[in-house]
């Protein structure tokens, strides 16, 4: 049965979410379209470039993502209490670089706010609260995103209509076992779709970027226009830092260095040319976690159709269902194999 999305994405369940997008049809998002001939390879630029503008006015922080060819990946964190802790003249102004806004929304960002009386005021702090609440919430985020791209790429393409096949999927992060099998799943996208030799060559993803092996931009790949909103180049926000002793809110919970050696462990295993085979010596972060090697690469190319909605041990699946009210939830059995 299909559940609205206030179900699937709850900050009582999780501040960890997994979503992807795809293009409808045989669109294609970047790379080359063997139908057609044409290369939409600088298009990855525009997605990676404004999904970090995004995080930047959002409170909403991006631990990983991936662009290939007509989809592409993100991992996010909401932080709630960030947008709480905005005032209404900068929740106002984060607004206003994504949309004009009203007359009176204007007037309280000018000098002419001395003159605004107490009505007017109280309505533009009503409106403020809305924009807050959409300035943390991931479909807004992820709305944003997709519309900006597509009129983006409707106009290169000289046509209009549909161009994502539908709403984003996501899936709720439950656990740190969770987090890190879904950021590694991400960052080993072109990888294992034999589009990269190794996760340093794997272009416009997170893993790439924090190894400092990005390519240089292009006038091809620049950022997507501004907003009517702003006439002006928005700021990017930086990928979400990791702290492994796990204290830090606005950080990923485990270690960068056996993130990066577990990425490269996996990376030579889940290539086309190299699925099959196991080498020895697990990264120390699967045991410390207790996540199955063998069953973390066996899933490296099935972990979307493994899982539902939601990802994490069984005892955290169990609990999701509880509060769901439902007594069933896909991907139960993939959770008793892959973690302990």
């Amino acid at each position: 049965m299909t559940r609205p999305r206030s179900a699937l994405i709850s900050l009582l369940d999780t501040a960890w979410y997994h979503c992807v997008s795809r293009c409808v049809r045989r669109a294609f998002l970047c790379g080359e379209d063997r139908a057609t001939g044409q290369n939409f390879e600088h298009r990855r630029g525009w997605i990676a470039s404004r999904i970090k503008e995004l995080a930047h006015i959002f409170a909403i922080d991006v631990a990983a993502y991936a662009v290939m060819s007509n989809h592409y990946h993100v991992v996010a964190h909401i932080d709630r209490d960030r947008a709480l802790a905005w005032s209404t003249e900068e929740v106002l102004q984060r607004w206003t670089q994504l949309f004009t806004g009203p007359l009176l929304v204007g007037r309280y960002l000018s000098p002419a706010r001395g003159d605004m009386g107490q009505a007017e005021l109280a309505m533009v702090h009503e409106m403020a609260e809305t924009y807050r609440a959409r300035l943390f919430d991931l479909s807004w985020f992820m709305r944003v995103l997709n519309e900006s791209l597509a009129r983006q790429a409707n106009a290169e393409d000289d046509c209009t209509g549909r161009f994502w096949e539908g709403r984003f999927k996501s899936q709720a992060l439950l656990d740190e076992q969770a987090l890190l099998t879904a950021m590694a799943y991400v960052d080993l996208n072109p990888v294992r779709a034999g589009m990269a030799e190794a996760p340093e060559a794997s272009d416009y993803t997170s893993i790439q970027e924090r190894l400092g092996c990005a390519p240089a931009a292009t006038g091809d790949d620049a950022p997507l226009a501004p907003s009517t909103a702003s006439q002006t180049p928005l700021p990017q926000a930086p990928l979400m830092p990791f702290d492994a002793t796990g204290r830090t809110p606005w950080a990923v919970p485990f270690g960068w260095q056996d993130y990066a050696e577990l990425v490269d462990w996996a990376g030579r295993l889940v290539h086309p040319t190299k699925r099959g085979c196991m080498a020895a010596g697990q990264p120390n972060i699967l045991a410390r976690l207790g996540v199955n090697g063998e069953a973390f690469i066996a899933m490296a190319a099935t972990f979307l159709k493994e899982f539902g909605s939601a990802v994490g041990a069984p005892a955290q699946l169990v609990r999701l269902c509880e509060r769901r009210q439902t007594k069933f939830l896909h991907g139960m059995h993939a959770a008793r194999k892959l973690f302990r």
